[in-house]
């Protein structure tokens, strides 16, 4: 699918941007730094009181033994999916065809670990318990993302997950959960971070999506399981020489932004709402289940483009800042709601809705 990136510049010129926590600037690092004792001692490859408390921490509040800050994702489940299939001496993972690892990581589990995935469901919808139990090929485990955000963020039903959760340790197949949302699912869910994660044998989570961290991320679990991630973590090249930037900024923002995730929810469904009661216009989910949906137009990018640059700067307002190509008629976005959504005025939100309805039908016309 083709990116337009032409609505960029009309985004950052715009006095309210609906999208996100804030722009991804060195001040954000700096309004950390500005809390921090300057003597306070940073880690040392992967070791030290700041990385080690940090650790602890997440641990903790995920409900697991133990947990490990990696630098990214990418190469947290990566590890986690290694150790998974070494454990077992199978190298075979089941997961989602629109799974990160799948489409955004260049075959790194491929060729880098010599996994094989076994792609389950169809592409436009959640993986199901049916679809566990009808796989031929023996696994190690299976990766659920929650929530699954190339199909717009959708969740399946608790009961779904706790029937797969069950299956899986019946049968011995590890549970691993791509969780880079995970924070932003509770309120959806009404259960807590540890509930959610007493499903799975191993966790990860992201600190710069909800959060609004600068980067990194934490790997969950036993205690033997970490300790094998830690190793992995070294022969990645993970173990940088500090990574305190990183750390620093992940606290702070997870204590500034934890609590929030109710309201970023709530303000996910209400921008919902005004979406979808412009023609042309419809969400998906229609109704959200995280703070994050996708907005599809029934508009081609070309047309949609100059129409939304228009409206940006005659309101102040901005939406994004890039439309997905889905064909010649229509084009997609994703929505994170955050800090930003609140800032923004209603009225200005739904000016920007009645104008774009408005020329959107002249257009059609």
């Amino acid at each position: 699918m083709k990116v337009n990136q032409s609505l960029i510049d009309p985004l950052q010129a715009a006095t309210y941007i609906v999208g996100g926590n804030a722009p991804r600037f060195v001040q954000e690092l700096k309004n950390v730094l500005d809390q921090v004792d300057g003597n306070l001692v940073g880690d040392t490859y992967g070791s030290g009181k700041m990385i080690e408390d940090f650790q602890n921490q997440m641990a903790a509040y995920l409900g697991k033994e133990s947990a490990v800050f990696f630098p990214s994702g990418t190469m947290a489940q990566q590890i986690a999916l290694r150790i998974w299939c070494d454990e077992l001496r199978l190298p075979k993972v089941a997961y989602h065809p629109l799974c990160h690892l799948e489409i955004h990581e260049q075959d790194g589990l491929k060729e880098l670990h010599h996994i094989q995935p076994i792609l389950l469901a169809d592409k436009d919808r959640l993986i199901t318990l049916d679809d566990v139990v009808q796989l031929e090929d023996n696994i190690s485990c299976l990766l659920l993302e929650l929530p699954q955000r190339e199909i717009g963020g959708q969740l399946p039903a608790y009961s779904e997950l706790e029937a797969i959760s069950a299956y899986c340790r019946d049968k011995g197949i590890k549970l691993h959960l791509d969780g880079a949302r995970l924070f932003e699912i509770t309120p959806y869910y009404q259960r807590s971070v540890a509930e959610i994660c007493a499903l799975f044998d191993s966790v990860y989570v992201s600190f710069y999506k909800g959060i609004g961290g600068i980067a990194g991320a934490i790997l969950a679990g036993d205690t033997a399981f970490t300790e094998k991630s830690k190793v992995w973590k070294r022969r990645h090249g993970g173990d940088l020489i500090s990574l305190y930037p990183y750390i620093l900024s992940s606290k702070y923002y997870f204590d500034q932004r934890i609590d929030k995730m109710g309201q970023y929810y709530e303000g996910a469904k209400e921008l919902a709402a005004i979406m979808n009661q412009c023609e042309g216009i419809q969400t998906k989910p229609i109704v959200p289940v995280s703070n994050m949906f996708h907005v599809h137009m029934d508009y081609s990018a070309d047309v949609i483009s100059p129409i939304l640059a228009q409206i940006y700067e005659e309101t102040g307002v901005g939406l994004t800042g890039y439309l997905i190509e889905t064909s010649d008629k229509s084009c997609s976005f994703e929505l994170s709601i955050g800090d930003r959504y609140s800032k923004a005025p209603k009225d200005k939100l739904n000016e920007v809705f009645r104008l774009l309805e408005m020329r959107l039908k002249v257009n059609g016309n």
